[in-house]
C-alpha cells in the first residue's frame, strides 16, 4: 500500500489570516445611527425635486416654458400650461401660466439637467434622499406636493 503524505493546511490558514486581518483589524467599527441621526450628504447631492416659490408673492416661479421637460433624458416631467388673458398697457394679451406640473421620481435618474435648464431657478433637486413609498403611484408627484416638499420624518431617540 502506497502512503501519500497529506499536505499541511498552511495555505488555507494563511489565506484565512489575511482575510481576517483585512476585514476587521486596524479599522474601527463604524455604525451610522440612521434614522435617529440623519447622515450628511455631499454638497452636490441631487435628491427629491422641489418647485420653488416667490418669497414675496408666494406664487410659483415656474413660467411653464417646458425647458425642464425638454432637457430631461428620461421624460419624467410633464408641464401642463394654461393660457390666461391679461391686460398690458391697455391691450389684452395672452399669458402662459403653470396649470399642472407632474414629476415621476420613479423614472428620474437625478442628473439635474432639468434644474440647469430652468431659467427662473424654479425646479430644484434638494438634499432629501428619503423617497421610499408603499405604492408605485406615490412616486408620481403633482404640483402641490412639489411646492410643499416632502415632510421629513422625525424619529424619537
Amino acid at each position: 500500500m502506497l502512503l501519500v503524505p497529506v499536505p499541511k493546511p498552511t495555505f488555507v490558514l494563511n489565506i484565512g489570516a489575511l482575510t481576517d486581518r483585512d476585514s476587521v483589524a486596524g479599522k474601527g467599527i463604524y455604525t451610522e445611527q440612521y434614522p435617529k441621526v440623519r447622515p450628511d450628504v455631499a454638497p452636490r447631492f441631487h435628491g427629491a425635486p422641489r418647485l420653488n416659490m416667490d418669497p414675496e408673492t408666494h406664487d410659483t416661479l415656474c413660467i411653464a416654458c417646458n425647458l425642464c421637460a425638454l432637457a430631461c433624458p428620461e421624460d419624467c416631467i410633464d408641464v401642463i400650461p394654461m393660457d390666461i388673458e391679461v391686460v398690458v398697457a391697455g391691450k389684452p394679451r395672452r399669458k402662459k401660466v403653470l396649470d399642472e406640473f407632474i414629476f415621476d421620481t420613479s423614472r428620474c435618474m437625478f442628473c439635474a439637467l432639468c434644474q440647469e435648464a430652468c431659467p427662473t431657478y424654479c425646479l430644484e433637486l434638494t438634499q432629501d434622499f428619503e423617497l421610499a413609498t408603499y405604492s408605485r403611484a406615490g412616486f408620481v408627484w403633482n404640483r402641490e406636493m412639489l411646492e410643499q416638499g416632502r415632510e421629513t420624518v422625525k424619529y424619537e431617540s
